[in-house]
């Protein structure tokens, strides 16, 4: 590898990560576009769709257990959501990591673009009452939905090297009436636990490369923690913009790659 790719890698994890910590999204939502669309764009290197979704599942493990860690200390996780979820989503991210392995590029890049499609006009839906309140651990939830909603989720997260709360965010604010903070801190959490399995899964079948993988972790662990310190100085409504703008620009790239070439 060249210096240029291998500082760009780092970059770019960096970029993801912090992106990661504010928003509460495990990074592939934008790492998945970055990596596979910035380095050639800068003639600096090429990774296919295969490789990028193996190094985006190792980044959204690194990402996520750093940032939660913050989000833990400011009380912003859902300890029995989390778990419940975590669970549930660890288990479907694992059988769609080595179902991954078997799937065509396109297909990959298919699935990736429908999810943030999904997950899109949710940002937009009216947060119901619970959801607007500060952050708090004490919020019931419907358990049997929410493990459903976790492990669905997880195999389609696990397929394309997602860490999947780009869905789990709006999942949780409307449809379980978790608070905003609370539902970026939680989601963060069930992805950490889910992205062990993935990264298992990815690994156990040869689809991260060693060193571009290491060079953009090195960026992530200093990116997220960043991003989730600022998170906690923002409000809510900004989050939530922030988020539909990362996921509809990402949307729209792969989209026009499917469509277009």
């Amino acid at each position: 590898m060249t210096a240029a790719f291998s500082t760009t890698l780092v970059a770019l994890g960096c970029l993801g990560a912090f992106l990661s910590g504010l928003v509460g999204v495990g990074g592939a939502i934008i790492m998945v576009p970055l990596l596979y669309y910035v380095p050639p764009l800068l003639g600096v290197g090429v990774l296919d769709i295969r490789e990028v979704t193996g190094i985006t599942m190792a980044q959204v493990l690194v990402a996520s257990a750093s940032a939660v860690m913050v989000h833990l200390r400011s009380g912003a996780v859902h300890r029995a959501l989390a778990l419940a979820g975590g669970g549930a989503m660890a288990i479907g991210a694992f059988s769609g990591a080595i179902t991954s392995r078997y799937v065509s590029g396109q297909t990959l890049l298919l699935v990736f673009a429908l999810m943030a499609t999904t997950a899109l006009p949710m940002m937009f839906l009216p947060v119901p009452a619970s959801g607007r309140g500060a952050p708090t651990v004490e919020v019931a939830f419907n358990r049997p939905l929410a493990i459903s909603m976790a492990g669905g989720v997880g195999v389609m997260a696990g397929l394309v090297g997602a860490g999947g709360a780009f869905l789990l965010v709006p999942l949780f604010i409307v449809v379980l009436g978790i608070p905003v903070r609370t539902s970026i801190g939680t989601s963060l959490a069930v992805v950490a636990v889910a992205s062990v399995a993935g990264f298992v899964g990815k690994a156990g079948t040869a689809q991260i490369p060693v060193w571009p993988a290491v060079f953009v972790l090195t960026g992530s662990v200093v990116g997220a923690q960043l991003g989730a310190r600022l998170s906690g100085r923002i409000d809510t409504r900004s989050l939530r913009m922030v988020l539909a703008a990362l996921i509809a620009l990402s949307a729209a790239r792969v989209w026009i790659n499917l469509l277009y070439g």
